[in-house]
């Protein structure tokens, strides 16, 4: 079913059935044995609709549990064709419809929208070419460089496994033993922490990726999403409020606008960089603790996603829709990046958990062609299962295949080396964009406050030695936040 469908399936008959179809004469009664005897096993509707029930709720996403999202379109606004072979970017006016579902990092399902959290922005395009999936966050950069840090950070920003309560120690034992993260840290616990809605933040990749033309050639990339309504952010306080009076803000408010019409966009830019310069870059661009300065790699429009229709249905278009840094479509590849070659695999792998192995059949997944007879069987195969067709590379089956450019055998990516064990040390680079951002903060009136008392209003709850280690990270920031931030956090800790 085609994403466009999703909505004129509902049924002409509206006669109330059982599961099979089986009309039933009374929805609201149960078989018994006279007046107050005790229920029949034979009563098909009753026990199908309790065993339904007890399995309605599937596994929440691990990470970006909570979410909201809304359909819309991505339309060209200017021609790149000159840096890749991607259809769906071939034409200046070209659109393709979308669908975004935006989400906090670490909290559950039910946690509030307005805490201070990294927020999942990720767009699904449902082009000719298949489904090409923008997995983003609205922060630049990350915690980690290193994929195999990943399930321990989650951990930490999680629950106790003794008490079940979120915990300061963990929390900060992690940050201040793993200081690449420092950055992302800054970003964090500024009022970007916080952000007012999901329409008034911004999207980034994060991740480097490559933009491939016909000949193989590419350069890479890196995309932003800017908010054409304007950056607004919550202050601590008010975050704090919020969540207590309207803990789904962020999902009521995307809801309305968009039903009052108040449609919000997303112009799209992309910063690109060559194989040559990457050579001769001061820093790794592999590297997601970092970003690419944009006066050296200025930002290039090429489009804007407009969300203009609500879902009709939650479980079905939301929590059901599943996105992947791995869909990706002809002219668009991944980078050697190792945290986003970890997610290539982790993110679809985590969805076959989570909504079975033929989770692409489930419509709002649905790319608008597809055809692959050997990948059968599986729970809730629903399609057919492609019916008598041989479920191998048969000689007896015209099959068509892309005529489109495939890897290009450049010098660039000519991969030679011994194994290693992967794990780069923190040096004082890593401490050089979070100081930049420190100082932009300074510019900005009352930001540098709200910064020293968002974090030790969190940081007064940990451990004493978890502190001193905490201090001594924002020190190689700054000596005079380093101070700051300890008078603040211990001033705290003496109320507490």
């Amino acid at each position: 079913m085609s994403p466009t469908q999703i909505h004129d399936s509902q049924p002409t008959d509206t006669t109330y059935t059982a599961s099979n179809g089986c009309p039933v004469l009374n929805p609201r009664a149960s078989e018994r044995i006279g007046q107050d005897g005790p229920l029949l096993l034979q009563d098909f509707h009753l026990i199908d609709l309790l065993a339904h029930f007890d399995r309605e709720r599937i596994p929440e996403r691990v990470v970006h549990a909570k979410g909201c999202g809304a359909f819309g379109e991505f339309e060209v606004t200017d021609d790149i064709s000159d840096l890749t072979c991607a259809d769906f970017l071939s034409k200046v006016g070209k659109k393709t419809k979308a669908v975004a579902r935006f989400s906090t990092v670490g909290g559950e399902k039910a946690s509030p929208d307005s805490a201070r959290d990294p927020r999942g922005f990720s767009v699904k395009l449902y082009t000719d070419e298949g489904n090409y999936d923008w997995v983003f966050n609205n922060t630049p950069v990350f915690f980690i460089r290193d994929p195999s840090k990943f399930p321990m950070f989650i951990h930490t920003q999680k629950r106790n496994p003794q008490t079940n309560l979120k915990d300061a120690t963990m929390f900060w034992d992690y940050l201040s033993t793993n200081q690449e993260s420092i950055h992302q840290v800054m970003t964090l616990f500024s009022d970007r922490g916080t952000p007012y809605g999901v329409r008034h933040m911004h999207g980034y990749s994060g991740h480097t990726y490559k933009l491939v033309k016909a000949d193989g050639s590419f350069v890479y990339v890196q995309i932003h999403l800017r908010s054409d309504q304007g950056v607004k952010n919550f202050t601590q306080d008010e975050s704090v409020k919020m969540a207590g009076e309207n803990p789904d803000f962020s999902t009521q408010d995307l809801f309305e606008a968009i039903e009052r019409g108040e449609h919000p966009s997303w112009t799209a830019y992309v910063q690109t960089m060559t194989p040559e310069q990457a050579e001769k870059f001061r820093f790794s661009v592999f590297d997601l603790t970092k970003v690419w300065p944009q006066k050296e790699f200025p930002l290039r429009k090429f489009g804007k996603l407009t969300l203009n229709k609500n879902p009709e249905n939650y479980f079905a278009e939301v929590e059901q829709v599943a996105f992947s840094p791995s869909h990706l479509v002809p002219g668009i590849e991944a980078s050697a990046d190792p945290v986003l070659q970890s997610r290539l695999f982790s993110y679809p792998d985590t969805q076959r958990h989570r909504l079975g192995p033929n989770y692409e059949q489930i419509p709002v997944n649905c790319p608008l062609r597809s055809f692959n007879p050997v990948q059968r069987d599986g729970a809730m195969r629903v399609d057919g299962n492609y019916g008598s067709l041989p479920n191998y590379q048969s000689s007896f089956m015209k099959m068509g295949y892309s005529r489109r450019a495939g890897v290009s055998s450049d010098k660039h990516e000519n991969w030679v080396g011994k194994a290693i064990l992967y794990s780069p040390e923190v040096t004082d680079d890593d401490f050089v964009q979070a100081r930049e951002l420190w100082n932009v903060l300074g510019k900005q009136k009352g930001q540098r406050d709200n910064f020293v008392q968002n974090v030790a209003g969190h940081l007064c709850a940990a451990h004493p030695t978890v502190r001193r280690n905490t201090y001594a990270m924002f020190g190689r920031v700054d000596s005079g936040l380093g101070s700051a931030i300890e008078r603040a956090t211990e001033k705290n800790a003496l109320k507490n």
